[in-house]
This record gives structure tokens, C-alpha cells and sequence, in this order.
């Protein structure tokens, strides 16, 4: 065990994603004697470096395994779970989902291929900012903590970033591989809800026609 993985083990911050002033706090001494000892542990594999500044333990030092989700939120702080990722998480599409999509509030995409834990995507979205965590939800996992996207929000992302526009509900559930079933149980206050979260007129529209066809269909079935 090196003297950073003790120090760490010590502090209680085994399963924490841990930042340089973490670091600097939980060792002491001068930042020669912590980055002789964060290079250390990184050779030997205790440590993974995320980021420039971000990192976490190997997962057989940790009392859980590190989930992607975790770690995308350590690479852009502020961001989300979305699309293709989201709608995974939830059910609602078929397969398995191996690049983590999130929606960023910065300006710029950013892309992030790690050894360890996979490819992530940061994409920003024409969304009203007052408005960027509505339909996003905190969830919780044992020790581990990230943002996600609803399934109506994380269906409207995936809209706005491909720019999608309304073909009618048969061409949702063929396109974009979402069954009937998933939408019918969409509410109209999740819809009133992300009324005023976009900027494009063509999302706008999608979500308003993809109500209107599920109050419909809902009328038609009943």
C-alpha cells in the first residue's frame, strides 16, 4: 500500500473523487513531496487520474466499484446524464448504450476516451439557462451521486442535438426505438415542465406534437 492510498484509506475518502487540494490537505507537505507520491500510486495503479487534478482509487481498494456515471460528472462539473445514455438507464431503448452522453452548460463539446472507464460526450444544447436542470433528477447510488435526465428530457435532448423534427409518433418508436408503451406513460406536467427549457422552434414543436399525439392516442385506446 503506498503512503497516498494509506493517507486516503485514513481519511475516509476511499470512494470519493479526489482533487488536488483533497490531496494536498489529506498528505501535507510540500507539493514536490504530494506529486512524488500521486505519480507513485499512479504507476502502481492505486491511483487513476480522470482529469488534470481529478482522481479516484483503483476499484479493489475502494468499498464500491467507480460508476461512469460518477466520473462524468467529475469531467465536466455541471452536466448531466442525457439521450441515448439517459433513455438506457431508464429502459426505453432496447440496447446497451457504451459511450456516456451528457449535456454540458458550457459552451463547447468536449470528448474524453479514458482507459479505464470508456468514452464520454459532453454536448451543449440551445437551451434557455434559467431553465438547464428542469426534467433532471439527482439519483443516488449507495456512496455514488449524478445528474439524470428524465426519459421525456433525455428524449428531447437527443431532438435538440440531432435536430430532428416531428414525423408523427409511428416515426418515434421505428426511428428512434422507443415502444409505445414508454410514451403513453408521459404526464402532462413533465411536458408543461420542458415547455420553456428550449430555444429552437423545431424542438418546441416536437414536444408539442409529441404530446398532442400521446393525449390522442390515450383518447383512441380508451
Amino acid at each position: 500500500m503506498t503512503v497516498l492510498v494509506k493517507y486516503v484509506s485514513g481519511a475516509g475518502y476511499v470512494d470519493r473523487i479526489l482533487t488536488e487540494k483533497q490531496i494536498a490537505r489529506i498528505l501535507g507537505g510540500s507539493p514536490d513531496r504530494r506529486y512524488a507520491h500521486v505519480k507513485r500510486a499512479i504507476k502502481d495503479g492505486s491511483l487513476i487520474r480522470l482529469k488534470r487534478g481529478k482522481y479516484v482509487l483503483a476499484d479493489n481498494l475502494r468499498t464500491e466499484v467507480t460508476h461512469p456515471y460518477t466520473v462524468a460528472q467529475a469531467l465536466v462539473p455541471g452536466s448531466y446524464i442525457s439521450m441515448e445514455a439517459a433513455l438506457s438507464y431508464h429502459g426505453w431503448i432496447p440496447e446497451s448504450v457504451y459511450s456516456v452522453v451528457s449535456v454540458t452548460p458550457k459552451r463547447k463539446s468536449k470528448e474524453f476516451n479514458h482507459k479505464v472507464f470508456g468514452q464520454f460526450s459532453f454536448y451543449p444544447l440551445a437551451l434557455n439557462r434559467i431553465n438547464f436542470l428542469e426534467g433532471v433528477n439527482r439519483i443516488q447510488l449507495n456512496n455514488q451521486t449524478w445528474l439524470m435526465a428524465s426519459p421525456l428530457r433525455a428524449l428531447i435532448d437527443m431532438v435538440a442535438y440531432k435536430k430532428i423534427e416531428w414525423q408523427g409518433l409511428e416515426w418515434v418508436e421505428r426511428g428512434l426505438r422507443i415502444d409505445r408503451e414508454h410514451l403513453l406513460t408521459l404526464h402532462e406536467k413533465e411536458f408543461a415542465a420542458l415547455k420553456s427549457v428550449y430555444k429552437h422552434k423545431a424542438t418546441a414543436i416536437f414536444l408539442t406534437q409529441l404530446e398532442k399525439s400521446i393525449v390522442r392516442e390515450r383518447k383512441d385506446t380508451a
